[in-house]
């Protein structure tokens, strides 16, 4: 009876204390992660395809087309294992994704002087596709970056630190940033 009572104020501090928030957070972590991963793969899928209906309508645009080609082979390079997620491992996939970015929209720049390529259902659809795409990419990396703030706090604050530092010793993990060049609008010479 008597080391009942001594167990029940021990149990409830570890249940306090992280115990089971840290692995869940970094279930969390992982699995968002996983996601930001599933979208930007839905939009290197799509490129091809993109690519491939603007040629029919603009193949003297052949820089800016291998260029969204070349970017997209290099962001599928690019690939990150969740529990070896480090700053610099998170820097080398966002630059990658962020060329990518860029190519598109200057893809995007190139179609405006496409009235009629503007006007086919195959583009309109795979640029509605796109802009889809884009959209949960924003939402899987806002979830992403919300599942490692809850996952850092739990490492970094009272009391869950000490749990963190007595049976896991997990680092904090990287957050996305935003480049200048991902806050300019890209650029081309006709």
């Amino acid at each position: 009876m008597t080391s009942l009572k001594f167990m029940l104020p021990l149990l409830f501090i570890f249940a306090s204390c992280g115990i089971q928030s840290i692995p869940r957070s970094v279930n969390q972590v992982e699995a968002d992660w996983a996601e930001v991963l599933n979208q930007y793969k839905r939009r290197s899928d799509l490129v091809p395809n993109l690519v491939e209906t603007v040629k029919g309508y603009a193949a003297h645009e052949k820089e800016t087309l291998e260029g969204v080609v070349e970017a997209r082979a290099k962001a599928s390079q690019v690939t990150v294992d969740p529990s070896k997620l480090n700053p610099e491992t998170l820097k080398n996939f966002e630059n990658s994704q962020n060329n990518l970015t860029q190519a598109l929209g200057k893809l995007m720049v190139v179609v405006e002087k496409y009235p009629d390529l503007k006007a086919n259902e195959q583009f309109r659809d795979l640029q509605a596709q796109l802009e889809g795409t884009e959209n949960r990419i924003a939402i899987a990396r806002r979830r992403y970056i919300e599942a490692v703030k809850e996952f850092n706090n739990l490492v970094t604050v009272f009391p869950t630190n000490l749990t963190n530092s007595l049976f896991f010793k997990h680092e904090k993990k990287p957050q996305f940033t935003v480049t200048q060049a991902e806050t300019e609008n890209p650029k081309v010479k006709f």
